[in-house]
């Protein structure tokens, strides 16, 4: 039996809810009260960040959040660069890691509506290198649900095989699939960034543009995500976020050491579906918004109700209480989520109608989120 044959009851009990944002409606500023926000609540989950950069547990964050289309925080705390005493501001740009995931796999989606993709084609219908014994079953949906099988480690593929000398996101994948999945595809969860650079492959085999291009022109330009991209760009490093590694030493303190810094050059020489993205609060919290819209944003619209529905179903377990979307880690109670390595986590909040985010670049460090989260909760004093 597949794993989802064996979840269709979590399916059917975990309802869509409607967002009460007006549809289309874009992102403004206001005050707490206007959205049905303790004011009071919000500083609180403001201080629980400028408590930790005060005790060097976390380098700088920026945090947002909105209710019905209204910003009712917006915080920059501590530093983008500590040594340099360069100050984190509201736009500065953060590395998002696997919090590309939703974002590639709403690329993924828009093709499927297209009719250039479907969520049961086997990737063997694209890819050559998928057509042998071990990689013949893999679909598209089970490379979005986390579901292909693959346990392809380094987490973080090398790039050792080249196409006409020039390093290609399409050539490693074809290498997943002459290595193919170890356990039987659809039978089991387990996180694969090989499954979501795969997808990347697909994206620009069904589209035929390169990745980057395809979700500037089909997301970041119709959502004015300006900031966006997924390489580092020169003349907007002086924006970026340096990162800091937090680990305990031998006696259980605390210490960061410099990794990322705005001039090193890139980690991979590819644009990859995995990971890659840098982008601002404001800029992420538009793509957030669309979502919560049901897959509008003004007077455009990205995806259809029935796929942003399908994206943040639980597609696959993952945990006691939590499952895998297309992109999204899905809990019971309908709120959706993603994080990344470097420190960026959001969430979508369908039923408060509200998104939250807590970018920063300590990861290691101590991390108020879930308390964040809490708080934020608790600051919902109306509907």
């Amino acid at each position: 039996m597949t794993l989802r044959m064996n979840l269709a009851v979590a399916l059917t009990a975990l309802t869509f809810l409607a967002p009460r944002t007006q549809e289309g409606g874009v992102l403004e500023y206001g005050l707490p009260a206007s959205a049905g926000m303790d004011s009071r609540k919000l500083d609180q989950a403001v201080r629980l960040y400028r408590d930790a950069v005060e005790k060097d547990e976390l380098r700088g964050a920026v945090l947002m959040v909105a209710r019905h289309g209204r910003i009712v925080l917006h915080e920059a705390l501590g530093w983008r660069h500590r040594g340099y005493r360069l100050p984190m501001e509201k736009d500065t740009l953060f590395r998002m890691a696997s919090n590309t995931k939703p974002v590639v796999a709403t690329a993924a989606l828009i093709l499927v509506e297209e009719g250039k993709l479907n969520l049961e084609d086997r990737v063997s219908k694209y890819f050559d290198s998928f057509s042998n014994g071990k990689s013949r079953q893999i679909t598209l949906f089970q490379l979005l649900a986390h579901t292909s099988g693959f346990r392809i480690q380094p987490i973080l593929f090398p790039f050792d095989e080249k196409s006409e000398g020039v390093p290609t996101l399409r050539a490693a994948v074809d290498k997943f699939g002459k290595e193919g999945p170890q356990v039987e595809p659809g039978t089991s969860y387990s996180y694969s960034n090989a499954g979501y650079n795969t997808i990347g492959a697909l994206v620009e085999h069904a589209s035929g543009s390169p990745l980057e291009s395809f979700l500037k022109r089909r997301i970041y330009d119709p959502l004015a995500m300006k900031d966006t991209l997924n390489h580092e760009d020169p003349e907007k490093l002086h924006r970026m976020a340096t990162v800091y590694r937090g680990a305990r030493d031998s006696h259980g303190k605390l210490e960061f050491r410099q990794g990322f810094t705005p001039d090193d050059p890139p980690d991979f020489p590819v644009i990859r579906a995995s990971g890659g993205l840098i982008s601002t609060a404001m800029d992420y919290g538009k793509f957030l918004q669309m979502y919560l819209n049901g897959g509008s944003y003004g007077n455009v619209r990205i995806l259809s109700r029935e796929s942003i529905k399908n994206a943040t179903s639980p597609h696959a377990k993952t945990g006691e209480d939590t499952f895998y979307g297309f992109g999204w880690v899905v809990s019971k109670d309908g709120v959706y989520s993603h994080g990344g390595s470097d420190g960026t986590m959001a969430w979508v909040d369908p039923d408060r109608d509200l998104f939250g985010e807590v970018f920063t670049q300590s990861p290691g460090g101590k991390n108020p989120s879930h308390e964040f989260q809490q708080l934020v909760n608790e600051a919902c004093t109306e509907k």
